[in-house]
């Protein structure tokens, strides 16, 4: 096989290949194939049927656009470039040299050959992109819709503090994202730089332009890390660990077996984050676990809070005090983590006291679990869709941008103020799906969100307080039982009904309990 040249992160092209190069390709990481060489160049060239039949057997899609030197139109990048849209990536482009290829790749990039246009793009796929497209084609299977994901697994976030509580394993908690996108949307192997809201185009990393008709963000949030001085570098060692990360979560449920005396921090950072629960689950069930092995009387826990409560909404703070305090857990509010020595196990902590002062508070550890500062990601904080904060700006009721009306978002990164989780996508993308047809259509929005959320506060190994409210901290309880009570049951559907309703229908467009959502607006 000749020497591989990378053109872009998206795209490699190389000269005559035989079929066995297919299986080395996709070894290689390759995943698409364009042959631009016609048949019948020389006599010892292996044809595009036995290429095309390679290829397939090594896992790789394959596209046939034959091109000659003296053929380089426009239209042939334009067939090339849409190819490049279509096929999974990165994609491996050949001919008898490379340098048709090369040409082609250059001629789309020039002209913007590149772009398609869809009905829909969604960006992101996660959680609520996956369950948007699935709303979509369930209400109007022939909709073109491409989704925009970089990456090739998917993961079950909220099984991260199950793993670091010793009752999840890791390999639960991840599917490779081939399965879980939506076969009937073109996937898009590639990250988004920028949005241009005016021209109706995302851009992507390789400098391509996808056109839509309607756009969805559901890309997510970023967990800034590097937010906190000298956490990136101690992370995963020394002690210091945390839940939002799914290769640190089984070092939480290390740390915590091993920890038999000393002293343990668990900190929540300033919100918005991504499951504001999480943070004090992470201790509950580290306490829980010392509890069990007799030693918790030996270890010093402390809950470090940004925020001025333990819980955002105010009924459910009584039940979780009773476990802070059954663990004799010292509750430190207004308390954000800024540093982190991790040989010397210090952490430093900014303390804003009632008259607004802020002091500096040095702690000593033995095990650190750390939240970190989350943030919109910066293309969607630096485009015109933004809002003050750099979220993408919605109506809190309707989910769709005030000032850009084919523009809609949902999950962790629209400036709905709702409850940041799994739960509230849940709701959100059947909602997001009619109101994006009828805007298509032309005709008033159907849906309306009330803010739903859900935080399962795993409080003990057992027990949850299943936490379910909307905007304005209203209590919106799925079933007719007291939703302030630590239950079996609401154990069971977080550990055994939870993970099979997302991966089985909320990610498919089975929309399990969400009618109520859903009224006029």
């Amino acid at each position: 096989m000749n020497d591989v040249q990378k053109l872009s992160d998206a795209i490699s092209a190389t000269g005559n290949l035989k079929p066995a190069d297919m299986a080395v390709l996709a070894g290689m990481g390759f995943r698409g194939a364009i042959n631009n060489r016609p048949d019948g160049e020389a006599a010892d060239q292996p044809s595009n049927a036995e290429l095309a039949q390679a290829a397939r057997d090594a896992g790789l899609e394959y596209r046939f656009i034959p091109v000659s030197s003296s053929n380089l139109t426009e239209a042939a990048a334009a067939t090339f470039a849409q190819a490049m849209t279509d096929l999974p990536g990165p994609v491996i482009a050949f001919c008898r040299s490379g340098a048709r290829s090369t040409k082609l790749w250059t001629m789309a990039s020039a002209m913007g050959a590149k772009s398609a246009t869809y009905d829909v793009v969604v960006i992101g796929g996660g959680a609520s992109g996956c369950a948007v497209v699935s709303s979509l084609h369930s209400r109007r299977p022939g909709l073109s819709v491409a989704i925009v994901e970089p990456s090739e697994t998917h993961y079950y976030q909220p099984g991260w503090t199950m793993v670091g509580g010793g009752i999840f394993r890791q390999s639960e908690t991840h599917r490779p994202m081939k399965q879980v996108i939506p076969a009937s949307a073109t996937w898009i192997a590639s990250q988004v730089t920028g949005l241009d809201p005016d021209a109706n185009q995302v851009t992507l990393a390789d400098g391509s332009r996808l056109g839509y008709r309607m756009l969805v963000v559901a890309c997510g949030l970023r967990t800034k890390w590097e937010g906190i001085e000298g956490l990136e570098e101690t992370l995963g060692r020394n002690g210091v660990t945390s839940n939002y990360r799914f290769d640190l979560a089984p070092y939480t449920w290390e740390l915590v077996k091993g920890l038999r005396s000393g002293k343990a921090l668990f900190t929540q950072p300033p919100m918005p984050i991504k499951c504001a629960g999480a943070p004090q689950k992470a201790m509950y069930l580290s306490c829980d676990h010392w509890q069990r092995q007799g030693v918790l009387s030996n270890i010093s826990v402390e809950f470090n809070t940004a925020a001025p409560a333990l819980f955002g909404v105010a009924d459910f703070v009584p039940p979780l005090m009773a476990y802070v305090n059954r663990y004799n857990a010292g509750l430190h509010v207004t308390s954000t983590l800024k540093a982190v020595d991790g040989p010397a196990r210090i952490a430093t902590f900014e303390i804003k006291g009632a008259d607004g002062t802020i002091r500096t508070e040095q702690k000593s550890f033995d095990m650190l679990h750390v939240v970190p500062p989350q943030v919109p990601p910066d293309f969607v904080a630096q485009s015109k869709l933004a809002d003050g904060s750099g979220w993408l700006e919605v109506s809190h009721s309707t989910l769709r941008h005030p000032r850009f009306a084919n523009v809609f978002s949902l999950g962790d990164v629209c400036s709905a103020p709702n409850a940041k989780t799994a739960a509230a996508v849940r709701k959100q993308a059947p909602i997001v799906a009619d109101n994006l047809l009828a805007t298509l259509d032309g005709k008033p929005m159907p849906g309306f969100y009330d803010g739903y959320g859900a935080c399962p506060l795993t409080v003990e190994r057992g027990k949850v307080i299943l936490a379910e409210f909307g905007y304005g901290g209203k209590l919106l309880p799925t079933f007719p039982i007291d939703p302030k009570k630590a239950r079996r049951l609401a154990w069971f559907l977080k550990a055994s009904v939870m993970p099979g309703i997302y991966w089985n229908l909320m990610l498919r467009g089975r929309e399990w309990l969400t009618a109520c959502s859903k009224q006029a607006a």
